[in-house]
């Protein structure tokens, strides 16, 4: 009898978290150049024009919401995927078909992507100000949280797809290799191509959900805001991926890491035979 340990349904969002307070300056800076009209500014200047103009704290702006999205999208996916996984991976007494985490990853991610608009509407909004009163967007209505909602699930899929899915596969492949074992150093390079993978699924849906969330009604949906963006040039669907790669990309590596040092002191003891 051998014993394993799982991850509790809230470590996800609890990673997600702790990952988000470092990558947040970068997530700024990437929703700053995704709401460029032209490309004016790359990523340095970007930075630099935010610091000069509201200092080294504007860096900081709408950590608060961040943390929120967080809570509320990150803790749904990874809460959906981990319970299933899990449950089917004992009843099969082995892990799951990859093409099963797809779907599940597909299922978990869209789920959480429509929990978490509300958070991630005033996340979005508050990286484009300083300060702004919680009150005005139930002002806006309550129809108005939940803008570009179906931007955000089917973005929220796409994601958690490269992700989780990609970092249980490569997880998985480098330890049958016998090379390398369940270590920090297995978790980095599983977490590094899971990064690689969901920058890539998700840039194009990233930058219209972007769009949309801070538009002020001038989209009438989101084949107005493809049209839209579209005049811009094909490379304006991929607008900011050098900093979405530099934000999610450490992003996804400190939430695994974290997720498993969690899952190993923390998690819920199994017993296999």
């Amino acid at each position: 009898m051998a014993e394993r340990r799982v991850s509790r349904w809230y470590f996800g969002g609890v990673a997600s978290c702790g990952a988000a307070c470092c990558t947040h300056p970068l997530d700024l800076i990437k929703v700053h150049l995704q709401t460029q009209q032209e490309v004016k500014m790359r990523m340095v200047g970007m930075a630099m024009q935010v610091v000069r103009s509201d200092g080294v704290i504007a860096l900081y702006s709408g950590l608060s919401a961040s943390l929120c999205r967080q809570l509320s999208y990150s803790m749904t996916r990874f809460a959906i995927y981990d319970t299933v996984r899990n449950t089917r991976g004992s009843e099969q007494k082995g892990p799951m078909p990859f093409y099963q985490k797809v779907l599940l990853g597909a299922f978990g991610g869209m789920t959480g992507g429509f929990i978490g608009t509300p958070a991630d509407m005033v996340n979005v909004r508050l990286h484009k100000i300083t300060y702004i009163r919680p009150v005005s967007f139930f002002v806006e209505g309550l129809r108005k949280l939940f803008s570009g909602a179906s931007m955000a699930s089917s973005r929220g899929a796409l994601v958690t797809v490269g992700q989780l899915p990609c970092y249980d596969q490569a997880k998985q492949l480098i330890l049958s290799t016998g090379v390398m074992t369940d270590n920090v150093l297995t978790h980095f390079l599983a977490s590094l191509i899971a990064g690689g993978c969901a920058t890539v699924l998700c840039q194009p849906l990233d930058v219209m959900k972007t769009r949309l969330m801070n538009s002020k009604g001038e989209y009438r949906g989101v084949i107005h805001c493809v049209m839209d963006t579209a005049k811009l040039g094909l490379m304006a669907f991929y607008k900011g991926l050098v900093p979405a790669g530099i934000r999610l990309i450490p992003h996804t590596v400190l939430t695994f890491i974290v997720l498993e040092q969690l899952r190993l002191y923390f998690g819920i003891r199994v017993i296999t035979t």
